[in-house]
């Protein structure tokens, strides 16, 4: 279950370091995009608590360019993680692997750029009026989905 985590212009540090220690437990990988912290980075490498060290993590200029790179290296989807009514939700997805996931800033989402690369969107229900998860904890989200439905079928 090859997955790679595309981080497009992360403004926070802890975010981003949460999302280093869900990579580790799963065994993904990270792009880090822009103005993504990436380590070595002392606010991150404390949240990360250790897994900074732990996580093959890449940086790039964007996001458009990382999932052009992981094309090259024959990722079989790549999906951003945005909700709206064409996001399949992350239970429902039928996942391809090696596997591409770009998560958003957290005021902005994917860049329009990223998103013109990308094969589909996966999402989480939104039934709040704020419709608005933190990134790390939709990450979490998103990964254990994949995660569940890729070894052992549930779906929801």
């Amino acid at each position: 279950m090859k997955i790679c985590l595309i981080l497009d212009r992360l403004r926070s540090a802890h975010n981003t370091g949460n999302i280093f220690r869900i990579a580790e437990a799963l065994g993904a990988e990270i792009i880090a995009c822009g103005y993504t912290p990436a380590p070595p980075h002392p606010k991150l490498a404390k949240t990360a608590m250790g897994a900074d060290r732990m996580v093959r993590c890449r940086t790039m200029p964007d996001a458009a360019g990382a999932v052009r790179l992981l094309r090259t290296e024959g990722y079989a989807m790549i999906l951003a993680a945005e909700p709206g009514p064409e996001s399949v939700f992350a239970w429902n997805m039928q996942y391809e692997f090696p596997l591409g996931l770009v998560f958003g800033n957290e005021a902005l989402g994917v860049s329009p750029e990223a998103l013109a690369e990308v094969d589909g969107l996966v999402g989480l229900p939104m039934l709040g009026e704020k419709a608005s998860i933190n990134v790390g904890n939709a990450a979490a989200a998103i990964l254990y989905a994949v995660a569940a439905t890729a070894q052992y079928g549930v779906k929801l």
